[in-house]
């Protein structure tokens, strides 16, 4: 995780938010075409969207027929406010191996 989807390089990012414009290892380019990140952005919020479905979800299930709200509030905000924080840089180095996997990268 966190390494280059093309050669398996580290030191991809400069810090969380920040991906270095090129691998230092074998060159690929992070933003391959123009608005490339949407792709990362729209990973990133399929998946915290899911994980916050699966989150409510198990919480009603287990807590039914008391349903505890605020609980449910505070987990459910949590979750969709540090998940996607988190998975950030994930969500970047996997658009990219599937970015490589529909356009495959030239040598």
């Amino acid at each position: 995780m966190l390494r280059c989807p093309n050669c398996g390089g580290r030191g991809l990012f400069d810090n969380w938010f920040t991906m270095r414009e090129r691998c230092p290892t074998c060159g690929l380019a992070s933003e391959r075409v123009p608005g490339h990140f949407v792709g990362a952005v729209g990973m990133n919020t399929i998946v915290t969207f899911a994980l916050l479905g699966i989150v409510l979800v198990s919480g009603f299930v287990i807590t039914y027929p008391d349903v505890a709200v605020g609980p449910m509030l505070a987990l459910g905000l949590g979750t969709a406010v540090v998940f996607p924080i988190l998975f950030w840089p994930v969500s970047k180095t996997l658009w990219t191996a599937i970015d490589i996997m529909m356009r495959p990268v030239e040598r």
